[in-house]
């Protein structure tokens, strides 16, 4: 399963579909930091948000890089389900490089004020729970999933959009969205360990359900 892994982020990287996500990091970090300092809390509640269909949309690149043939042997060589979980693992990691990327990119920039130990720890949580949710949404817009690019395009965006939406308006169905702007809320008033420990539960769960969504279709599809 490793191999697997290697070669689809050798061949997101070699295909250069890894430049449209790294661009569209620099584009939100430059927006969310161009006009002055931040507290780091505060900021990167903000960039987690942000950043989450980029990183969906990361996910979905990586995962419909494989040609389809290839896929199929894939799943023919290892099984559906380590095929899966490599998929996911693949974008994941690349994933995980968008919120390094995204984190540090304020540093150089300058965009960072005040104390920053516990705003950093919060910061990061926020960036996980976007990211698990995030490759979780990009997984169902891959072409394994929805066999069309349009099909594909219209569940990145459907999906971004509401969770941006369902969470400004926490009493309309919160759990049909993952908490980014309850996060970044929270982050702005600095949380307690209750709050972090509520709203961690709502995106491991809501990320859980997504992906077995996920593979449930894989398997249905295959």
């Amino acid at each position: 399963m490793g191999a697997l892994v290697r070669m689809r982020l050798t061949g997101f990287l070699r295909s250069g579909r890894v430049l449209p996500g790294l661009l569209g990091t620099l584009v939100v970090v430059a927006i969310i930091y161009g006009g002055g300092k931040s507290e780091a809390a505060e900021a990167y509640g903000f960039s987690a948000v942000a950043l989450f269909p980029v990183i969906a949309w990361q996910a979905k690149l990586i995962l419909d890089t494989e040609p389809d043939v290839q896929r199929r042997l894939a799943v023919t060589a290892v099984g559906l389900r380590r095929e899966v979980v490599a998929g996911l693992l693949a974008a994941g990691v690349v994933g995980l490089a968008t919120v390094i990327f995204a984190m540090g990119l304020p540093w150089l920039m300058g965009g960072i004020e005040g104390p920053v130990g516990r705003g950093l720890t919060l910061g990061s949580w926020a960036h996980a729970a976007s990211l698990v949710a995030a490759v979780g949404l990009g997984a169902l817009a891959s072409r394994p999933v929805t066999r069309s690019t349009l099909y594909g395009i219209a569940v990145l965006v459907t999906g971004s959009v509401l969770a941006i939406v369902l969470g400004l308006n926490g009493s309309v169905a919160p759990w049909l969205a993952p908490p980014l702007m309850a996060a970044a809320r929270t982050l702005a008033d600095q949380p307690g360990s209750g709050s972090v420990l509520g709203l961690s539960v709502h995106a491991i769960t809501w990320s859980a359900v997504v992906t077995a969504f996920y593979a449930f279709l894989r398997r249905t599809r295959s």
